[in-house]
């Protein structure tokens, strides 16, 4: 690279993406994102997605929460680890919408054809959102625990909470020492 070119960085929340930009030779100008018609308008205009975005924290009781860029909604559900070590699932209880909850509190339970067990929820805050699909389809959370198969979305009241709870290396290593 060379010492008038630009070098620009952007990333997804969970790959760094580089992006060179070089003098312009008819003008010797450095090219820049704004000069570029070729890159999408989020790009010129030198927004970049949060590197924050769905950034996903686990607990060691195996549940998950995914918080969206908005830093103030979260996902949960129970990991794919957690998934295959109950077996086949057969049932799924709901938390109730609009309900509040703290970190540690029982929001529901999974009942599958070994053993049952309750979800724990990993943040301070409102149920704001459920996935029924897994109270007619609840093999989802074996086909699919940390996509399809999330159990409610909530609304976070103490983000501070989020930083006691394991990144997705950490969470890697948890399991690795129970196999």
């Amino acid at each position: 690279m060379g010492p008038s070119a630009l070098r620009l960085a952007f990333s997804n929340g969970q790959r760094t993406y580089f992006h060179q930009f070089r003098p312009c030779a008819r003008c010797r100008a450095t090219a820049s994102p704004s000069t570029m018609p070729g890159l999408p308008l989020w790009r010129r205009a030198g927004f970049a997605q949060s590197s924050r975005a769905n950034v996903k924290k686990y607990t060691e009781d195996h549940e998950w929460i995914e918080v969206a860029d908005d830093g103030r909604t979260g996902k949960i559900g129970i990991s794919t680890y957690a998934s295959s070590q109950l077996g086949d699932v057969v049932f799924v209880e709901l938390p109730e919408l609009e309900q509040h909850v703290s970190a540690g509190d029982a929001i529901g339970a999974v009942e599958s054809v070994k053993s049952a067990s309750d979800i724990m929820s990993p943040a301070t805050g409102v149920i704001t959102r459920r996935n029924d699909k897994l109270t007619e389809t609840p093999a989802l959370l074996n086909k699919s625990a940390e996509a399809d198969g999330w159990i409610a979305e909530m609304t976070i009241e103490d983000n501070a909470e989020l930083g006691k709870l394991m990144d997705q290396e950490a969470y890697a290593r948890l399991i690795g020492e129970e196999k």
